[in-house]
């Protein structure tokens, strides 16, 4: 007995629910796109789509009475959003759009024919369908599932008349490339390559959403490659191809491209909760500032001085340009100005002092930014790399002995405000924030103070401003 594709997909019993109202209703739902190609994929699905030909005013109805709540936000576009049986379902007319090409936004037709609305979709594998009213017909007029079979991404319709529609689906395609572990098909790759500055179209915001989910996939190296050699990058992460051919300081890569690559990697083998949006960019962009830095020593050798404070600012402004969130854009610029700081610890030791100031200056980013530091280790030199890990450990070590005798965490002069301005006998003002700015380092370069010579210090300090 033959398998059919229909067998492999366990359908939800919210999918079962919904099918039998629409079926008595006399119309059809299908299940549809990613949660089909994820139960062939035997991945999990969490979230269910369909597309049906009733109209939304009808979907509506017929929803209604299974939903524990709804949602209307997409019905401009002829979707209807419910939580049946626990799941978030979005249940969507089908549709024969047309699009203007100077937006990514359609014209809303409403169509009449599955096949239709299956072929104005971004990919074969996404265009699949599955009958939940009644028998469960397995609907594949574009080949997706032998494609999804294959791993390789193709297009329902010609890729450049898919991308012209929508430029979106480039950047989908990468993203795929990294969640899914699929190929892009040749003629997908070309279409892309040659369409690569309809980007331009797109808000910086969809931009930013699908390069976060291609960081946080399982495969973002590949994903990140896709976008390089089609250029897509060049468009919307144009800091990323500018590393190729930038030979680094040590000497030891090819190029800088590759190694962020591979600092990449090493990032994320570190990685101990899950994915980490903030470390993820962080080591994407770390290397940034070289190109900008990079100048050529006697003798031959090629050197980045204060690449890390050029890569800060420009980490800083590529996500501002990409409308990401205050905390990512000073997150990740702090861990990219940071991540080289270690060497100066590596090449003459540190006061406790300058220990101190580490911990601080990184705060609750310090777990991230040792993550960082050892990844960007990529030397092929088993010695070299021996001791720069080793170095590191005792860099961590010195961390925590300090932390066990002292708030490492939470440092703050052994006075704070109030108690300043009550032993000086001045107002608040901006001698009170000079005055704790002179504890604060004093308290960093000699560690706690005491309540006593704090005060001494003070007034010593007080009488030379006066």
């Amino acid at each position: 007995m033959t398998t059919s594709p229909a067998d492999l997909v366990a359908v939800p019993a919210a999918a079962l629910e919904l099918g039998a109202a629409f079926a008595a209703a006399g119309h059809e739902l299908h299940l549809v796109g990613g949660p089909v190609r994820d139960a062939l994929m035997q991945r999990a699905s969490t979230d269910l789509d369909f597309t049906t030909d009733a109209h939304p005013e009808r979907i509506a109805d017929l929803v209604a009475p299974l939903a524990s709540a709804t949602w209307d936000t997409g019905i401009e576009f002829g979707t209807l959003g419910a939580r049946v049986g626990g799941l978030a379902c979005e249940i969507t007319t089908f549709r024969a759009d047309a699009y203007d090409r100077r937006s990514r936004n359609p014209t809303v037709v409403w169509g009449t024919s599955l096949v239709d609305d299956l072929r104005r979709r971004d990919f074969t594998m996404n265009a699949m369908a599955l009958s939940v009213t009644g028998e469960r017909t397995f609907t594949d007029p574009f080949g997706g599932f032998a494609d999804l079979a294959r791993g390789v991404l193709r297009t329902p319709s010609a890729p450049e008349e898919s991308f012209a529609d929508d430029p979106l689906r480039m950047l989908r395609a990468a993203r795929f490339v990294s969640t899914l572990g699929v190929t892009i098909d040749p003629d997908v790759v070309r279409a892309m390559t040659a369409m690569a500055p309809e980007l331009g179209r797109i808000t910086a915001e969809r931009v930013l959403a699908e390069l976060t989910k291609l960081l946080l996939g399982e495969y973002p190296r590949a994903g990140l490659e896709a976008l390089v050699e089609t250029g897509l990058a060049d468009v919307v992460l144009p800091e990323l191809p500018a590393l190729r051919m930038a030979s680094d300081e040590h000497g030891q890569h090819k190029d800088v491209y590759a190694h962020t690559l591979q600092v990449l990697d090493q990032a994320i083998d570190l990685e101990t909760d899950g994915p980490d949006v903030v470390l993820r960019w962080a080591a994407l962009l770390h290397d940034i500032g070289k190109p900008a830095t990079r100048a050529f020593a006697p003798g031959g050798r090629v050197t980045f001085h204060h690449h890390e404070m050029e890569g800060a600012k420009l980490a800083r402004r590529r996500l501002r340009a990409l409308r990401a969130s205050k905390d990512l854009i000073d997150d990740v610029s702090t861990l990219v100005k940071l991540h080289l700081r270690f060497y100066g610890y590596r090449d003459a030791g540190w006061t406790d002092s300058a220990v101190r100031r580490y911990v601080v200056d990184a705060g609750p980013l310090l777990p991230r930014l040792h993550k960082l530091v050892r990844s960007d280790c990529t030397t092929r030199n088993k010695r070299k790399a021996a001791a720069l890990s080793s170095a590191y450990d005792t860099l961590e070590q010195r961390i925590a002995d300090l932390r066990e005798q002292e708030e490492l965490d939470a440092i703050r002069p052994d006075l704070d405000g109030n108690a300043i301005m009550q032993i000086l006998g001045i107002p608040p003002g901006p001698l009170v924030g000079r005055a704790y700015a002179h504890l604060l380092a004093l308290r960093m370069e000699h560690g706690p103070l005491g309540h006593d010579r704090a005060v001494s210090e003070l007034t010593q300090w007080y009488e030379q401003q006066r």
